[in-house]
């Protein structure tokens, strides 16, 4: 590992991963005077690129983790892959971990969160653990096809995802020799997403919640606050995701991705970190998810999640064929000068998220139309 030769003036967080995430944490770092140090896996990664104390490490070998945390005076992460062994060993150490291990394993361990929201009485879909097809089609038999078959470990943006019409298709997803568990297949309206944040000495907030528009298992378009839902429905949305956060003992943001049905509310996953819904919040929000998650690790008081336009929405920059996108740029910022542009520094490939878009006013229509266009026009090139 490398390391800076100065002495940092301000509280040090270390974010283990350097990511997109890691890299949009840094700008809200500058202004509340936090020094933010990263563990990437190469120094061309998205946050490396931008933060001056990065150490090169794998989060998988417990004596690099000791080495990194070292004078940092608090420790997050950039995604969920850390071992939870590791984690427990930097508490046990005397590290300041943020979220901690008992509550990590949740969003790592798909099978342990769906155990614990079903004895909190979260909503939840039916689920069972399996070991082979025949578990699935005995699930099948109970709750009816088709079954959705997910990896208990690692999935991510559709990816560990298998929504199974027939016994068949049980048989070809566990060709895939990992760990499945089986989930009732929820016939959902539309899917939403709550942000919170919990310090920890349990100060919470939590942000509106929002819309989340899907391709190919890949979130496309983020819409704050999520248009024509019910005032009792959103409160109840934010009602189960602080309580979620409460029960969990979660510190820092958690995100609660869920699915509006015919019938209610029902909690699909969770990310205990900065998450791709929340991005609107850097231009959307008082206090974006980035400056909120730095506040509650630190356990200083949290900010204001009040939105700064009626209507806010982010859309997502999936790579193309074309890798230049700054040739398109210009034509963005003249188009529209309000709209925000957001790079993650990032190698342009097919179908990887490598930026994003704000808009922000009054009239939703209008508002996603904006966010639409930069957003199309920046990968492609082609009008809307």
């Amino acid at each position: 590992m490398s390391s800076p030769s100065y002495r940092p003036i301000g509280p040090v967080v270390g974010v283990v991963g350097a990511g997109q995430l890691a890299r949009m944490t840094q700008q809200p770092a500058i202004a509340l005077g936090v020094e933010l140090r990263v563990l990437a896996n190469a120094l061309d990664e998205s946050a490396a690129r931008v933060i001056v104390d990065t150490r090169v490490g794998d989060y998988r070998d417990l004596s690099e983790l000791r080495e990194f945390a070292k004078g940092c005076d608090a420790i997050t992460f950039d995604h969920e892959h850390v071992p939870t062994e590791h984690i427990r060993e930097l508490a046990a150490d005397g590290h300041a971990v943020h979220p901690g291990a008992d509550a990590l394993v949740h969003a790592q361990d798909k099978a342990v969160m769906r155990e614990r929201l079903t004895a909190i009485g979260a909503p939840c879909p039916a689920w069972s653990r399996v070991a082979e097809p025949g578990d699935v089609e005995r699930f099948a038999a109970e709750h009816g096809w088709p079954v959705v078959l997910k990896a208990v470990r690692g999935g991510y943006d559709g990816r560990g995802v298998w929504v199974c019409r027939d016994a068949a298709q049980v048989r070809e997803a566990f060709q895939s020799g990992i760990p499945l568990m089986a989930e009732a297949f929820v016939p959902f309206e539309r899917e939403l997403a709550v942000l919170v944040a919990r310090s920890p000495h349990g100060q919470g907030v939590s942000y509106p919640v929002v819309e989340t528009v899907q391709e190919d298992g890949i979130c496309v378009e983020v819409i704050a606050p999520a248009p024509m839902l019910d005032s009792e429905d959103a409160a109840q949305a934010q009602r189960i995701a602080l309580k979620i956060a409460h029960e969990l003992g979660v510190t820092g943001l958690l995100a609660v991705e869920m699915f509006e049905t015919e019938h209610g509310l029902v909690v699909n996953e969770l990310a205990m970190r900065p998450h791709n819904s929340g991005h609107w919040t850097i231009e959307g929000a008082l206090t974006s998810q980035f400056e909120q998650h730095l506040r509650a690790v630190l356990d200083l008081p949290l900010g204001s999640p009040t939105m700064t336009a009626p209507y806010v929405v982010m859309a997502n920059l999936l790579g193309g064929d074309d890798p230049d996108l700054f040739k398109r740029y210009e034509h963005v910022m003249a188009h529209d000068p309000a709209v925000k542009v957001h790079f993650y520094g990032k190698d342009v490939r097919p179908g990887r998220k490598i930026g994003h878009v704000t808009a922000l006013g009054k009239d939703l229509d209008e508002v996603r139309a904006r966010a639409r266009h930069a957003a199309v026009y920046l990968t492609t090139g082609e009008y809307t």
